[in-house]
């Protein structure tokens, strides 16, 4: 991860630089997009790395949230480039101006094997992580931006039709577009500690009450992401009469853990007069994240 992070960081550099010397704005705009590939590969190593690191007493979750808050300025950060590119290419399709079509070939031909190199990396990795398989298809996305330069630094150079670099360069914004909007919900809904879009919040209650023996209610159930792929939930749980909480509460954390893949979670008894609250799940708050 870390290899493909670096391989496709410095080519990002060296391909704006190519886009400012060729006067390419193709180029420019797949360095944007590989922008969003380096922002992915170093996530995607940032969750293993500060995974590994003890919590404190000051950051009891460890710093698992950095690499949820480096994605979202990344994503604010893309929004800026795509307008930048888009307002360019406008003013290219008004005012053409003159390509240097051999840099922007070599440029865009030495971003493709990039590309590849850096996907064949990760093939070397555990293929079945999910960060090594959103990373895996951000390189193949980025593919396709070179595949597009090279196609516009071609045409250009048999035909001189130099529109095709700032059309081209709105269609690989697009991309850009798509990556950082999924980037800006995915790390926005964890900063606002929302449910994982994968789990099933109103299902949590029927199912413990169906598998979970001495379990007679649910009220204020919480369920959201410490960073992306650590979930934890916090709930309230009253009992039936003479129903031993030290069977129950391992029982409904196990159900958490086995059905819905979360680890953490917190779950305190009420022993007030709430213990005849029907199940499946009381929320008379709505208080659901």
């Amino acid at each position: 991860m870390l290899i493909g992070f670096v391989l496709t960081f410095g080519f990002m550099i060296a391909e704006v630089v190519g886009g400012l010397l060729s006067g390419s704005l193709a180029l420019i705009a797949d360095a944007g997009h590989m922008l969003t590939d380096s922002a992915a590969l170093a996530l995607a190593w940032a969750g293993f790395h500060f995974g590994r690191k003890a919590s404190d007493d000051k950051r009891t979750f460890g710093y698992l949230r950095l690499e949820v808050l480096a994605g979202f300025i990344n994503a604010v950060t893309l929004f800026v480039l795509v307008g930048w590119i888009l307002w360019e290419a406008v003013q290219r399709l008004m005012s053409p101006h003159e390509i240097l079509t051999g840099p922007m070939l070599a440029v865009a031909v030495l971003g493709l094997l990039v590309n590849v190199g850096v996907f064949l990396a990760l093939q070397r990795g555990d293929t079945d992580h999910v960060n090594i398989k959103g990373a895996s298809l951000h390189v193949l996305g980025d593919l396709l931006g070179s595949i597009a330069a090279i196609a516009a630094a071609i045409i250009i150079w048999l035909t001189g039709w130099t529109p095709i670099d700032p059309i081209l360069s709105v269609l690989l914004s697009a991309l850009i577009l798509r990556s950082a909007w999924m980037l800006l919900k995915n790390s926005l809904q964890i900063l606002i500690e929302g449910a994982p879009p994968d789990i099933d919040v109103e299902s949590i209650g029927p199912a413990l009450c169906r598998q979970v023996e001495g379990l007679a209610g649910i009220e204020h159930l919480h369920v959201w992401s410490i960073t992306s792929g650590k979930t934890a939930a916090t709930m309230d749980i009253t009992l039936v009469p003479d129903a031993d909480p030290r069977l129950v509460v391992p029982a409904v954390k196990q159900v958490l853990r086995d059905d819905y893949g979360i680890a953490h979670s917190t779950i305190e008894i009420d022993f007030g007069d709430a213990a005849t609250a029907p199940c499946p799940i009381t929320r008379p708050d709505a208080e659901v994240a």
